[in-house]
């Protein structure tokens, strides 16, 4: 029966992957495909790779930190991180369906918060901090979703002012140049978009198999990483066309330029916090490099009611996640 329970946890934390592909890796091609300098299909293929080839590069630290995040028992540990899966899941659905750009990583961070209090109490959480400069449990991961909104703003307007400013007397057909330099930043995006996102899947996966014995230290397996990487590679290959319309014109009408400077600070962003173990949101920071651009130019020219509207979807994903991931919980008991 454990064995079954187990399977079952890893198939929603597979589940979970797909749902995170086809929601957060439109924000990797939403620029791409809204300046025109790709189209879907093509747009699709390169956010393919570089979600598939991310996890498989970039190492692990971020399935450290998630893994790192709950401290129940080890008899608890699979129905909380079960029910933290369940609560992510289900509000990546309703978030894709209304095409909020909302954060995958929110939702599972919340999720396992809820689900570990409702299984340990507060003592069931690692709260953690900054360690030696890196994030450590969920005050460390709630630092790095904080902050890299900020970065991801200020990415894209001050990348967006440097470019203005060398590129002030380019010629209007410069910008068939610049569609093609898109090709590489939308690259490095999905690549970070790989990178960061897979690995937290990895790092639930990798915690069901220590907490059940298959495992006796925390150390993702090569399989663990395949499979991650190939379910956000699924779930791209389903696109989030609702995203890319909200965040390729519904927040700021971008070109070509402005998509090229926002996709390169958002990537740059993205890739540090991976390196440094921090699971930042790709959604959060793409649509903030957006308003980024869009500030240095013409800032009347954003349009703040989709801004606010998902600024509104950041604040209330993780405590929604977690009042989910803890009634998830109480269920998940019941059928263990």
């Amino acid at each position: 029966m454990s064995t079954v329970i187990l399977l079952v946890a890893i198939g929603l934390a597979v589940v979970f992957d797909v749902t995170n592909g086809f929601h957060d890796s439109a924000n990797s091609v939403a620029a791409l495909v809204a300046t025109r300098a790709a189209t879907p299909g093509q747009a699709l293929v390169l956010a393919t790779v570089g979600n598939f080839a991310g996890p498989l590069l970039m190492g692990t630290a971020v399935a450290d930190t998630v893994g790192g995040v709950v401290t129940v028992a080890p008899n608890e540990t699979l129905p909380a991180v079960g029910a933290a899966l369940t609560a992510a899941i289900g509000w990546n659905l309703v978030t894709w369906w209304f095409g909020l750009p909302s954060s995958s990583s929110h939702a599972l961070i919340g999720g396992l918060i809820g689900a570990a209090v409702a299984a340990g109490g507060f003592v069931g959480v690692r709260w953690g901090g900054i360690d030696h400069g890196k994030p450590d449990g969920v005050l460390g991961v709630l630092a790095g979703l904080a902050i890299s909104p900020v970065l991801g703003v200020l990415a894209g307007a001050l990348g967006m002012a440097v470019a203005g400013r060398a590129l002030r007397r380019a010629r209007r057909e410069f910008n068939s140049v610049v569609r093609r330099g898109e090709w590489l930043t939308a690259s490095a995006l999905a690549l970070s978009h790989g990178a960061n996102d897979a690995q937290k899947t990895m790092g639930v996966i990798t915690l069901l198999l220590l907490a059940t014995g298959h495992l006796s230290v925390f150390s993702v397996p090569i399989w663990v990483r395949l499979m991650a990487a190939a379910s956000l590679t699924v779930g791209t290959a389903f696109g989030g066309w609702r995203i890319v319309r909200t965040v390729g014109s519904g927040v700021y009408r971008i070109a070509p330029l402005d998509g090229l400077v926002s996709q390169g600070g958002s990537a740059a962003v993205i890739l540090a916090g991976a390196a440094l173990g921090a699971p930042v949101s790709t959604t959060h920071v793409v649509a903030s490099s957006v308003v980024g651009v869009g500030i240095a130019q013409r800032a009347q020219h954003v349009r703040w009611t989709v801004v606010r509207e998902i600024g509104a979807a950041w604040m209330i994903t993780l405590p929604i996640s977690a009042l989910l991931g803890a009634a998830a919980f109480l269920l998940w008991r019941e059928f263990i």
